[in-house]
């Protein structure tokens, strides 16, 4: 029997907006993953774990549904990757074992959130880093007078930070907006100091760039910073769009044309490092 879709949990072989937010967060793991032990709580299908192990040196994939561990299991079969059956209160590996905890979207769907950091604190290393996301109220839910049902306890960007500060000496957090098929995640000045717009003739307009989500990296060490990032959702969006056989609706939008001018620049400038290193 199959699963009913809900749109909580994220399925690949649905492809739109949430698909690029949750391949950006995993993007960016890998500046602190490579041949680490690394433990991904909530992991679900199993998409996440399986992207990190190409880069880890082992993954664990930790879900509390056990036909999903099992399918995840039986979808992704790697020698360097394993799911089990756990919860964010009861992680099931060792004290100091991991080096790595990614959790993305998973602190809103329960409200043990202390109990989820003290297992956190206990399987990490003591020189371990917590990569974790989660949906800024704020802009999430309030602004918008949105109310996911499947949320239990969402925080606020100042509740969030409290929460990982009373477990962690340092932290880094950023935001996450959803911008013309491209996810952007940013440190808060770089918002603060960037205006989009959108129009015609007509008139003209600003775009709301509000960060939904937040992101942040955790350590009781000096760690990298996670830095500003864009992951590019053409790729991905057009899986869809061609499916639907609405790909040329959307690259012909003027929505779409004012995006790839306001990116163009980033696009370019990636393609150029490319270049350079390749000359190298």
């Amino acid at each position: 029997m199959s699963r009913v879709f809900t749109g909580e949990r994220l399925e690949t072989n649905i492809y739109n907006d949430n698909s690029v937010k949750h391949l950006h967060r995993y993007a960016v793991t890998t500046k602190y993953i490579h041949n680490k032990i690394i433990l991904d709580i909530a992991s679900g299908e199993g998409y996440g774990s399986n992207l990190m192990s190409d880069f880890a040196s082992f993954v664990y994939g930790v879900d509390i549904e056990l036909s999903v561990v099992v399918t995840a299991g039986n979808k992704y079969n790697k020698g360097n990757l394993k799911f089990l059956q756990g919860s964010t209160s009861n992680i099931p590996l060792g004290d100091n074992s991991i080096d790595v905890v990614v959790s993305f979207e998973t602190l809103e769907h329960h409200d043990e959130h202390e109990k989820m950091f003290s297992e956190i604190k206990r399987v990490l290393r003591p020189e371990g880093i917590l990569i974790i996301s989660t949906p800024d109220k704020y802009y999430y839910s309030d602004k918008r007078n949105y109310s996911n049902e499947f949320h239990v306890k969402e925080l606020y960007k100042t509740e969030f930070i409290q929460l990982i500060s009373a477990n962690f000496k340092k932290h880094e957090v950023l935001s996450q907006s959803y911008l013309n098929n491209n996810s952007l995640i940013f440190e808060e000045v770089v918002r603060n100091n960037m205006a989009y717009y959108s129009g015609d003739f007509n008139g003209i307009s600003e775009v709301d760039s509000s960060p939904h989500f937040l992101i942040a990296v955790a350590s009781d060490y000096d760690f990298p910073n996670l830095g500003n990032s864009m992951f590019e959702g053409e790729k991905i969006l057009s899986k869809n769009f061609i499916q639907g056989g609405k790909i040329d609706e959307i690259y012909r939008s003027s929505s779409y044309r004012l995006g790839h001018l306001l990116l163009l620049p980033f696009k370019r400038l990636k393609r150029f490092y490319k270049k350079l290193n390749t000359k190298k």
